[in-house]
């Protein structure tokens, strides 16, 4: 799926009003402060003589749910939290980061789309596209346009696309930015970003040139488990690397009888956790589910894991991430 939309970026969207102080006029000093000058209470101020006392404390922020609801234009936004349970989550220390779609931005869904999204059997579905709108940490603008991505909540990467002075969040653009909660940070969207809903099996299967590998899945009583929440990263092996194996090696393994030695062989390829094309460049080994290790080697060449080359990377499910090798590897 392109993701690549690229919108503008409308400048600061928080805006604080500060009280001038230090001013002096006819003899009558105004300062900042919460000092306690002797004298008479009135409407707000502490009175001796010609001393007048103000306070200028700025207002407590609001967090992220709270400024959302205060602004009157996220309030399918505040509706959809609400119905996802999350309300306490977005309340707390965070920070987060959100990119917050308005109401003009939700309306762009398909009709009904909202309705059904609400209803208590799409619950995680529901849950799941919002923590997609969500990432870890106080992330401002100026941070953001230097990003190639940001993991969201769910785990997923949001792509940032920025060109000609415009930035984009997946499909989405960025219309208001920096908008400064207790708790984080808004950048207002204004359409709806959605993650990926299929796992790596309904990925795989869906391409043809997986056939031998989900066939193998099915014989290895391996389909409920990598349809499984995990996250996993599966290094998989395609129809031309299964055909390097020795003559009738794939019949053999498909029959029941060596189906826990095609379970080894299979979880020799997962590796536990999202594991995106920039982590794996980075690592020696890594330690797989079935318990041995896979060497990773990164050079001006590729990346090869143990003698299979990576031949495409970064293929998004929504439980996890899928590289493709030219070989099958072996414990």
């Amino acid at each position: 799926m392109n993701k690549s939309l690229c919108l503008m970026l409308a400048g600061l969207a928080c805006v604080t009003s500060v009280a001038e102080g230090g001013a002096k006029c006819r003899g009558t000093v105004v300062t900042r402060g919460h000092h306690h000058v002797p004298g008479h209470y009135v409407s707000g101020h502490h009175v001796s003589g010609h001393a007048i006392v103000t306070s200028t404390a700025k207002p407590a922020q609001k967090d992220i749910l709270g400024t959302a609801a205060a602004a009157g234009s996220f309030s399918t936004l505040v509706a959809a939290i609400k119905a996802a349970g999350l309300e306490s989550a977005l309340a707390g220390p965070g920070p987060f980061t959100v990119f917050a779609p308005t109401d003009e931005a939700f309306s762009k869904l398909p009709k009904g789309t909202v309705e059904s999204l609400l209803k208590p059997e799409n619950l995680g579905r529901l849950q799941a596209i919002l923590k997609y709108h969500v990432s870890a940490g106080a992330v401002k603008s100026s941070e953001v346009v230097r990003m190639a991505s940001l993991t969201s909540l769910l785990g997923q990467r949001i792509d940032v696309a920025v060109a000609d002075g415009k930035v984009g969040i997946d499909q989405a653009q960025v219309v208001k930015a920096d908008i400064q909660c207790s708790n984080g940070i808004i950048h207002v969207i204004d359409s709806v970003i959605l993650p990926f809903e299929q796992d790596i099996v309904d990925v795989a299967a869906g391409n043809p040139s997986f056939s031998t590998l989900v066939a193998a899945v099915k014989a290895a009583g391996l389909v409920d488990t990598l349809k499984g929440d995990g996250p996993f990263t599966v290094f998989a092996p395609n129809d031309e690397a299964f055909a390097k194996l020795p003559e009738g090696t794939i019949a053999e393994l498909l029959k029941p009888e060596n189906r826990e030695k095609l379970v080894t062989i299979l979880t020799y390829h997962v590796v536990p956790g999202r594991v995106y094309a920039s982590d794996v460049v980075k690592l020696k080994s890594a330690a797989t589910a079935n318990g041995k290790d896979i060497l990773v080697n990164f050079s001006d060449k590729g990346v090869t894991v143990n003698d299979a080359r990576v031949i495409a990377t970064d293929i998004e499910t929504s439980n996890g991430v899928i590289h493709v090798i030219d070989s099958v590897i072996l414990p």
